[in-house]
């Protein structure tokens, strides 16, 4: 065992060593009533490398004490398949993990389906695609697909301390100190893939010498060896990973796209694509917005390429989307009008609903007078008729306060306004 990786050696042996995927494992969630039940089907696992995907089949296996097989959908051979297939006959459910599953062909899948039906094999497939989209309904309609989420920090640190302390299958039996920077740049440079932190913290661990006091020191300049992903600085509190983050915001909204660029560039060095998706998605609904809904849909679609692709080649799409995001129209319309709205929910302004606006699927809602009076736009001329939407005490509130920084929000304010005056003039 000792010679297996740490990722490997650490792997959970039961539903509750499992870090993550609490909405999946979690007491009372899916997989872990299944498990407790033993009623295991198979399913489907997606979502990025190293978030655990394994971990789940691992754990169910150990969990259930069925015997656990892995293999890979697109190198191993029918006669693997063959193989797990007899053992199962001989000793009962066989878990198998099967991973790349989008890559099965048909004469593997023809193969595998009588098993799952008779339950003898369990499938986990594994997959890092959409699989409504890649993988065959065959083999769908077979299995129960749950999605993986990317690792929280707080889970990579979990896992970096429980391996640590594990003197059984971790690095217990070492004498380890290691720095915070150290220990966080684990987590941002690995960018949630929990499998490379483990790793890179063995070969920091293996490859350092301890000191005279049998202690081996772990700083900041050892991990980004080990992991070859230099820090974005060694800010000791580590503010400045939000400093960056804050200035490719500010960029962008500022419209240069060569700091942008700048900006982002130390966020890809660092290997932080999950900071990355999650703050181009914020800038181009909060920043651009309806200036430009256009330049939105292509920036979401080329993050989500990016996250399919990962780095190195993940960089191309990003740079894609700064670029375009930096020169487009900006407006912040939309985020000023749904925290307006909240300002009011907050602060206990939300009157009555107008009673032709309530439900009426009920029986005894007409005499209650919910539903009655509902004018039914699409009965009338262009599909429209003024009536009262908001409750009496906001009557007249505009949330929506159009810049037109653009042709498409200069015609979604002329809209805007034409419907505004025509509800007036229409209630009065």
């Amino acid at each position: 065992m000792a010679q297996q990786p740490l990722a490997y050696r650490m792997r959970p042996r039961s539903i509750e060593e499992i870090v993550g995927q609490q909405h999946l494992v979690g007491e009372g969630k899916i997989i872990n009533r299944m498990v407790k039940a033993k009623m295991l089907s198979s399913m489907i696992l997606y979502g990025p490398p190293g978030t655990g995907k394994t971990s789940i089949a691992s754990a169910i296996a150990g969990s259930t004490q069925y015997a656990f097989r892995m293999l890979n959908a697109a190198t191993d051979s029918k006669k693997d398949l063959q193989i797990v297939a007899e053992e199962a006959k001989m000793s009962g459910t066989v878990v198998l993990l099967l991973d790349e599953i989008h890559r099965l062909d048909k004469v593997k899948q023809d193969f595998l389906l009588p098993h799952l039906e008779s339950g003898q094999i369990v499938l986990i497939g594994a997959t890092t695609e959409n699989p409504y989209l890649s993988i065959n309904p065959a083999i769908r309609s077979r299995t129960q697909i749950f999605e993986v989420q990317p690792l929280q920090e707080e889970d990579m640190l979990t896992a970096i301390d429980r391996a640590l302390a594990d003197s059984e299958r971790g690095l217990g039996l070492y004498q380890v100190e290691l720095d915070d920077n150290a220990r966080q740049q684990l987590v941002y440079a690995t960018n949630g893939d929990l499998r490379a932190a483990l790793n890179g913290l063995e070969l920091a661990v293996k490859s350092t010498p301890a000191d005279s006091d049998q202690v081996i020191h772990i700083d900041l300049a050892i991990v980004e060896e080990s992991i070859q992903r230099r820090a974005l600085t060694a800010d000791k509190d580590g503010d400045a990973h939000y400093d960056v983050i804050s200035a490719l915001q500010k960029s962008i909204r500022g419209s240069d796209a060569d700091a942008a660029l700048h900006y982002v560039a130390r966020l890809i060095e660092a290997g932080d694509l999950q900071i990355i998706a999650r703050r181009l998605r914020v800038i181009a609904y909060e920043d651009i917005g309806l200036a430009n809904p256009a330049a939105v849909e292509r920036a979401i679609s080329a993050i989500q390429t990016a996250e399919q692709l990962g780095f190195p080649e993940a960089r191309i799409p990003i740079a894609n989307a700064v670029i375009e995001l930096a020169l487009s129209p900006k407006s912040n319309s939309a985020y000023l009008a749904i925290d307006a709205a909240l300002a009011d929910v907050r602060k206990g302004g939300n009157g009555d609903i107008p009673a032709q606006l309530k439900d009426a699927h009920y029986s005894g809602a007409e005499k209650l007078g919910h539903g009655v009076g509902y004018l039914y736009p699409h009965d009338y001329q262009g599909d429209w008729i003024a009536q009262q939407y908001l409750p009496d005490k906001l009557v007249g509130t505009a949330y929506w306060q159009p810049k037109g920084n653009s042709k498409i929000e200069q015609t979604y304010k002329a809209q805007y306004e034409k419907l505004q005056h025509a509800q007036r003039d229409g209630l009065n």
